[in-house]
């Protein structure tokens, strides 16, 4: 077994023993413990009970965090003409049509989000092998298929972050900076929180929200009691 440094050991005893915290009990707790040398994020993981293999069980959908996340978010957007104009005045990153497509193609992905005009899906659907598995592909239902470019290039720049349970009813996602003040990092979480128990699907049967977890990049990760995740 490999030795542990003494940063990791003194991160693993201060959350010893320590479960179901309150949310900002949570915070406190791992904003202390991230002590790397770059500005940790703080990321959430959910444990849901829904089976996202049945289409009536599957979470998914956006939130804009109030305080954002800390993190430079470059956004790339299918479009053309006065769309495309938009994009580029909106502060998108990467604008274009089949020559965008090209450089995807090509294996040049130097985007976190992707946003498409309705016109362009033809062209975004030949890369739905590449952009999928990195869950950059433009979805209606998440409000990056859209006319209203403009709206989607400064909600994506603005902080919005996307959430997707995995096959195993699990969602995950950065919820802010180590650098933050506690008060934002738990408005954050508990708006992430909220985004997700709204998006509870038809076909979930029991407890749907089981579990919440807070960590950093580097750090130990910690339970937060489901209740006042919520907020109750």
């Amino acid at each position: 077994m490999a030795k542990l440094g003494k940063r990791t050991r003194a991160a693993r005893e201060a959350v010893a023993g320590k479960a179901n915290l309150t949310v900002e009990e949570a915070v406190k707790l791992i904003k202390a413990n991230a002590k790397a040398k770059f500005d940790e994020t703080i990321e959430i993981a959910m444990n849901l009970g829904v089976d996202p293999r049945h289409a009536d069980q599957m979470v998914r959908g956006t939130v804009t965090l109030p305080n954002g996340t800390g993190k430079a978010v470059r956004v790339a957007v299918f479009a053309r003409g006065a769309k495309a104009d938009e994009a580029t005045a909106a502060g998108a990153d990467v604008v274009g049509a089949e020559d965008l497509m090209e450089q995807v193609q090509g294996g040049n992905i130097n985007f976190d989000r992707c946003i498409a005009t309705p016109d362009m899906m033809p062209i975004v659907g030949r890369l739905g092998k590449i952009l999928g598995p990195r869950n950059l592909m433009p979805n209606p239902k998440i409000g990056t298929v859209t006319m209203d470019v403009k709206e989607a290039v400064q909600a994506a720049k603005g902080g919005q972050v996307q959430f997707k349970a995995e096959k195993a009813g699990q969602i995950h996602a950065g919820v802010g900076k180590a650098s933050f003040d506690e008060a934002k990092l738990v408005e954050n979480v508990r708006a992430f929180v909220d985004a997700v128990s709204k998006a509870k699907p038809a076909g979930a049967k029991g407890t749907y929200m089981k579990a919440v977890n807070l960590t950093s990049s580097m750090g130990p990760g910690v339970t937060v009691d489901v209740a006042s995740a919520l907020g109750n």
